[in-house]
């Protein structure tokens, strides 16, 4: 299986628990990793016989910049349902960065992996 990846997607969306978080946008970032079988589109070197990585990112940021979540938790886990409902993957990983989250770190966050990875 071979992977297909995106780093720092950036999008506002409002994420948090406290009252001040709900009423501001604030930046997250997105990497994601991504489990397709390319072999066709390398053969073809035709957009459509891969997954279109720009059309993934649209999509995630078009998701995220217009729902509200309280935990980095949900939006992590609500990024891999819809990469995986969506797009012809087998696999994703989504590694969600909140920077200034917490004084004195660049960023805070949340990892999670859904679907079949290879062994």
């Amino acid at each position: 299986m071979d992977t297909i990846f995106i780093r720092e997607l950036r999008v506002e969306t409002v994420v948090g628990v406290y009252d001040w978080e709900r009423r501001i946008r604030q930046l997250v970032s997105f990497d994601l990793d991504m489990g397709a079988d390319i072999r066709r589109a390398a053969g073809s070197d035709r957009i459509e016989d891969t997954l279109d990585y720009k059309t993934v990112a649209k999509r995630v940021a078009q998701y995220v910049s217009e729902q509200q979540f309280q935990l980095v938790e949900t939006l992590a886990e609500k990024v891999a349902a819809l990469i995986l409902g969506e797009f012809p993957v087998k696999w994703v990983k989504v590694t969600l960065h909140k920077p200034g989250a917490v004084s004195g770190s660049k960023s805070v966050g949340v990892m999670v992996e859904r679907g079949s990875p290879p062994p």
